[in-house]
């Protein structure tokens, strides 16, 4: 008998000492049978242990292929075995006693294995044919045998043809990854690999070295490094060493991050394996360390294969050139391209191609026809691509029309252009911003057999974006995905910078996840570019939850992205999380740029931490990382704003030593600085100094003009503005001289700002009215519009010709003033010079006709308006409407309103206003309501300025009850009254002697945050007296002042005669004493008053003394 040990060994593929104890030891000694292959062997083996089971079937038996193990399981009574019956099945004839035919394809096991539904049946088939001779499994079938134990939680036989896979070397493909990870409970894709080998590992599977560097190949392909990175150190855990192409895979995926610390790591625990760098290896390093501006470290890496003995070849050496190159090394990238030639790498096509593409990018166009023109003398001839390089470099040089030259060059030596280069020109023309001509390229590719790749679309997408044409970018990016051209993360990310600077965020947000369900993975660009959009929004919290989200999803942000972040922190006065930001570079192992201490150190200087920003600057530095003009600036002007003026003059005499040169905004800073310190004569002194490097601009002015004139040097000020005009290299429009002169205005009286902007018209230092309009806004607010009328007539000698602007301004003023014959010559004047008065300019004649009773006038002036073709506005038509009422002709005014209406007119609360305030006030208040509730129905809801009219209306015609429901309707409305709506309740109710009424309406508008007027205590003081509630008027009388509401006629009038009334002379004969004190001049009512105090109180000799 066999032991149940043996059994179980040979269950499991283990050699069994029982079965082969018969088998003879000796090598010379014959075996019981032919010589055969393991697999004949163990079929042997399987047959022999049935015999000395008795004929009975004990358990499961192994297949061994080629040293691997199947363990299949007992199969149920019913179900035939391999030896002896022949099977059902739904699919007849692939099956004969059990076993699979011989000549099968693969697609034909696969198609078997599709249609069998029991999973034993298609586990016994599938063993069948990993037992038949010249029938190989292949990925698909072991995907469906998988697929098919998977779906029926059979995952220790999985385990088992996971097993032959990598025994038999079936390639794994994502699909059996993923359908095993499913099988162990794991989802969300690939991504889970170092979670989903913990399960398997739990459930019994075993995994190779050759699997772990596909598995880590598969889930870099789909973009994860982070977690490729894991599923490695789980691999060198387990004690399996990666191959070195896995190596080469992580070093490429981790420098596309710009993660050279990572790269530079792998190298070493390579060696520390025993592996051996190659070229390949070396050369993936030097453009790593190149990119991220470790030149030095790459070259380190050069001169360290030459000591190996592994030559650099002309591969690496073009990688170095092109990394120095991208560093801005110009200069060391043409030594390194000496140095390969005089070794024995000739530098080939690929590198004089490289060559000649980043000299066009940094516009030396002479190194770019050197080059062409060595490449051609060391026999290499032009071809497609090195004209393309060449027409790439003119573009980009601008000059287009010349590369267009080279392209008729490259036709008629039979070179034809191919994409590529037709690229090129459309770039060149849309960088010299000709749309039109490259649109035309773009519609000849049909007819010049040219298809568009998504490269072409690209420049469109990003031409249009930059421009401020997003709705043409996503044009032209839905036109690339119609015309059948798969969209890259390029394209998503030229569209999504459009619509992050065209504030788009709601597109920008649907577009980022069309990329995500595309199966992109979004890359630096795109999570910077989202970051900005959402900044540019406002919304802070969505920028960090996407930057959260990204570093979740395993995405190693770069540097740029970190400055993005640390901006929209510092831009929302978040400081603190913005410093906490910068603390974390050191984490992710990033070094933080330029850019990151330039955006800190203006967050510092903005919240004024003056010291903070200098230890800043100085740790920079100490850091490795050189200043620029920008990070001078930036502490410069935290200096100069925080009276540190001198601290930043020494700043700026040590630029020159950090390789910074001062531009216009440092000397800008400084000027501002020592201005701001009343240091005039070293703000000039800096000043001069900049006019012998510099232009200066707008901003010089601004700064320095002002404090020079608070100075009292308006000669200096003239000199300023004369020499900063004529060297500003653009134009200054007038409303930078507008503006000016409001700043100006600011440190000088009128009449010297006068003076000099005669000096400045004097001088020619400009020619139109913009520098006067602020001269005549201040004049007319000081009630001066008489003097502004005759700078403007002295300003004509000098040529200077009034604008629009200049004579709304000034008709406004003298209207005001009432200059009408003054406002109404300049009207005619506007006309003559043919400055075309605008519907403004006739609102502001008409509404002073109107208010004036000028029927006739107003009416011409309505005619030759239209006649002169200016559209009456909605305005125009309502101060119409008004003036008619006002002139007493309320049914002309509602004959022009339904003339209107009856048009595309639409009606405001300005169009009823007068025509129900009209109606009301004749006693038509049937109407007035009509036209409320007509109001209403043309959607016009009405405010408290209509409400009021009708509450007035109603009560002043005794209806006070319609009156009061009138006033909780607009409450009830959400209209809130205002003092107007409270004064009028409050006189008419005193009027009709329900003063307590009035005094709980008195009341409330104080408790509604409404302050009463001097109008609403008079009528209060007055109600109160008639009600003779005298003490309670006096205290009135008193609060008032206590408000500093200065008591005018009215009120001393009003408690005169209460007082008299009331027969309280003395305090009577007291407050007229007081009015007189105050200037006021007694009225007949005042006398009045004061005669019938003293009839009251019979004192007859007093009576007639009055004066």
């Amino acid at each position: 008998m066999i032991s149940s040990s043996s059994v179980k060994k040979l269950k499991i593929g283990l050699p069994c000492p029982n079965l082969l104890a018969p088998f003879p030891s000796s090598p010379h000694s014959k075996p019981p049978f032919p010589l055969c292959s393991p697999k004949q062997i163990l079929r042997y083996s399987a047959l022999k242990l049935d015999e000395l089971t008795g004929g009975r079937n004990e358990g499961s038996f192994m297949v061994l292929i080629g040293g691997s193990g199947l363990k299949w399981r007992k199969r149920r009574k019913k179900q035939l075995n391999f030896c002896g019956f022949s099977m059902k099945s739904p699919s007849k004839g692939f099956l004969a006693r059990g076993k699979a035919k011989h000549g099968l394809s693969s697609e034909e096991v696969l198609g078997n294995l599709k249609s069998l539904s029991d999973p034993n049946t298609a586990l016994d088939y599938f063993g069948s044919v990993a037992d038949t001779p010249n029938l190989v499994h292949t990925t698909e079938t072991c995907n469906c045998m998988l697929e098919m134990l998977g779906l029926h939680g059979r995952v220790e036989d999985m385990a088992s043809v996971f097993d032959l896979m990598q025994k038999q070397i079936i390639n794994r493909d994502l699909t059996t990854y993923l359908t095993i990870f499913k099988a162990v409970h794991v989802r969300r894709g690939i991504r889970q690999a170092p979670l989903a080998l913990q399960r398997m590992w739990d459930a019994g599977f075993v995994v190779n070295a050759y699997s772990y560097n596909g598995l880590i190949h598969l889930i870099l392909k789909s973009g994860f490094c982070s977690e490729a990175l894991e599923v490695y150190r789980r691999m060198v855990s387990e004690g399996k060493k990666p191959s070195l192409k896995t190596y080469s895979a992580l070093m490429v995926a981790l420098g596309k991050r710009g993660d050279a610390e990572s790269v530079m790591s792998l190298l070493n625990e390579m060696e520390s394996l025993g592996l051996r760098p190659n070229i390949y290896t070396f050369s993936i390093c030097i453009r790593v360390l190149g990119s991220v501006g470790r030149i030095d470290e790459a070259f380190k890496i050069l001169k360290r294969m030459g000591d190996e003995g592994c030559e650099p070849d002309v591969v690496v050496y073009t990688v170095l050139i092109d990394a120095l190159c991208n560093a801005g090394k110009f200069d060391d990238a043409k030594k390194l391209f000496r140095k390969m030639r005089s070794s024995s790498q000739e530098p080939d096509r690929v590198t004089y191609i490289t060559l000649m593409d980043r000299y066009s990018n940094n516009g030396d166009l002479d190194t770019v026809r050197e080059l062409w023109g060595e490449m051609e003398v060391n026999g290499y001839a032009s071809d497609v691509v090195s004209f393309t390089a060449l027409i790439g470099a003119l573009c980009k040089a601008g000059k287009t029309d010349e590369a267009f030259s080279q392209l008729d060059i490259m036709r008629k030596q039979g070179i034809l252009p191919n994409l590529y280069t037709y690229n090129s020109l459309i770039s060149g023309l849309l960088r010299a911003d000709r749309l039109g001509e490259a649109v035309n390229v773009f519609d000849s590719f049909q007819s010049l057999g040219v298809t568009p790749n998504a490269s072409t679309y690209i420049l469109f997408i990003d031409y249009y974006g930059k421009h401020g044409f997003p709705c043409k970018a996503l044009e032209t990016f839905e036109m690339m995905k119609s015309s059948g051209v798969t969209p890259n993360v390029i394209a998503y990310n030229a569209s999504l910078h459009g619509l992050a600077e065209a504030g788009w965020i709601k597109e920008a947000e649907e577009l980022f996840s069309e990329l995500q369900r595309s199966g992109y993975v979004p890359d630096c660009i795109t999570y910077n570019v989202m970051i900005k959009c959402y900044r540019k929004a406002g919304k802070v919290d969505q920028s960090l939850k996407l930057f959260y989200g990204m570093m979740e999803r395993g995405f190693h942000p770069s540097a740029h992205i970190i400055n993005s972040v640390i901006d929209v922190l510092y831009k929302a006065d978040r400081g603190d999380e913005a410093w906490k930001m910068y603390c974390r570079m050191k984490e992710m192992k990033l070094n933080p740029t330029v850019v990151t201490y330039n955006t800190l150190l203006a967050g510092l200087g903005k919240e004024g931490r003056l010291s903070e920003t200098i230890n800043l600057f100085e740790t920079m530095i100490k850091n490795g990382c050189p200043p620029n003009t920008v990070t001078y600036n930036t502490v410069l002007d935290c200096l100069c704003k925080n009276g540190e003026a001198g601290l930043a003059l020494r700043m700026l005499y040590g630029m020159k030593e950090m390789n910074c040169t001062p531009d216009v905004v440092t000397y800008n800073a400084l000027i501002y600085g020592l201005s701001k310190e009343s240091k005039i004569h070293e703000a000039l002194m800096i000043f001069h100094q900049m006019r012998k490097l510099l232009f200066p601009d707008c901003v010089t002015l601004h700064i320095l003009l002002p404090v020079v004139i608070k100075d009292g040097r308006i000669e200096d000020a003239l000199k300023i503005a004369r020499v900063v005009s004529s060297q500003i290299r653009y134009s200054i429009d007038g409303s930078f001289w507008e503006d000016l002169m409001r700043r100006i205005l600011v440190e000088m009286d009128v009449e010297n700002g006068l003076s000099f902007s005669e000096d400045l018209v004097a001088h020619g230092i400009f020619r139109d009215d913009s520098v006067l309009i602020p001269l005549f806004k201040v004049l007319i607010e000081q009630k001066r519009a008489l003097e502004a009328y005759n700078f403007l007539l002295k300003m004509r000698k000098y040529g200077i010709q009034g604008a629009l602007r200049t004579y709304h301004a000034m008709i406004e003023g003298l209207l005001n003033a009432h200059l009408t014959e003054m406002a109404w010559n300049l009207f005619d004047e506007m006309k003559k010079t043919g400055c075309r008065p605008d519907v403004f300019t006739y609102n502001m004649f008409l509404d002073t006709l109107g208010k004036s009773g000028k029927l006739n006038e107003l009416l011409r002036l309505y005619e030759e308006m239209q006649a002169r073709r200016c559209d009456p506005s909605t305005s125009t038509h309502n101060i119409v409407i008004s003036g008619l009422v006002r002139c007493n002709c309320l049914d002309d005014a509602i004959d022009l309103y339904y003339d209107l209406i009856s048009g595309d007119f639409s009606p405001t609360p300005r169009t009823y206003g007068p025509l129900i305030d009209g109606l009301a006030k004749t006693g038509r208040l049937e109407e007035a309501k009509q036209f409320f509730t007509e109001m209403m129905e043309y959607g016009c809801e009405p405010n408290c300025g209509i409400y009021n009219i009708l509450i007035n209306g109603y009560a002043k015609a005794g209806h006070m009850e319609a009156a009061l429901d009138l006033f909780q309707e607009m409450v009830g409305r959400g209209i809130r009254p205002d003092l107007k709506s409270y004064t009028i309740l409050i006189h008419c109710l005193c009027l009709t002697g329900e003063v307590e009424d009035a005094w709980c309406f008195f009341e409330e508008m104080k408790v509604m945050a409404l302050c009463p007027d001097l109008v609403t205590y008079n009528l209060m003081i007055n109600g109160l007296g008639r009600a003779g509630r005298i003490k309670e008027s006096l205290a009135l009388f008193k609060e008032l002042q206590s408000h500093s509401i200065t008591p005018d006629l009215y009120t001393y009038n009003t408690l005169i005669l209460h007082l008299g009334v009331a027969g309280m002379m003395d305090e009577a004969r007291r407050y007229y004493e007081e009015l007189l004190l105050k200037g006021l001049e007694p009225t007949v009512f005042t006398y009045n008053a004061l005669i019938r105090g003293y009839g009251v109180s019979g004192d007859d000799v007093i009576v007639y003394g009055v004066p």
